[in-house]
């Protein structure tokens, strides 16, 4: 199997991905000592390695990404940016807002059922 040549090439300047990573962390999960347990939990990471990673001085390696990713929107919207992609809404989000419409919908169709009483 080979993939299609997209002419698309990534220019990330050296240390720009454990900053980015650092940066979204540092947002998602503060910089206390149960953020860096909690990131650790995420990624089964030790503490010393996620410690690197909050400081800026080592970025998470594929495995331990993808569960950076899986548990933070903030994560993955930094890394989009970086690869300069557009953000796209999470699963949750989208429920989220799905869930909005619904409720919405509801009261409209109950103020039709309210105003179409009171004209007979």
């Amino acid at each position: 199997m080979s993939f299609p040549k997209t002419g698309k090439t990534i220019h990330i300047t050296k240390g720009a991905f454990a900053r980015t990573i650092a940066l979204s962390l540092r947002t998602s999960l503060g910089g206390s000592r149960a953020a860096i347990k909690t990131a650790a939990a995420w990624t089964g990471a030790n503490e010393r390695t996620v410690k690197n990673w909050f400081a800026g001085r080592a970025g998470p390696s594929g495995d331990h990404f993808a569960g950076l990713v899986l548990h933070s929107d903030v994560v993955f919207s930094g890394f989009l940016q970086l690869t300069g992609r557009r953000p796209g809404l999470s699963g949750l989000q989208i429920m989220e807002a799905i869930e909005v419409m619904r409720g919405a919908l509801g009261t409209l169709e109950q103020l039709t059922k309210e105003v179409g009483a009171g004209l007979r």
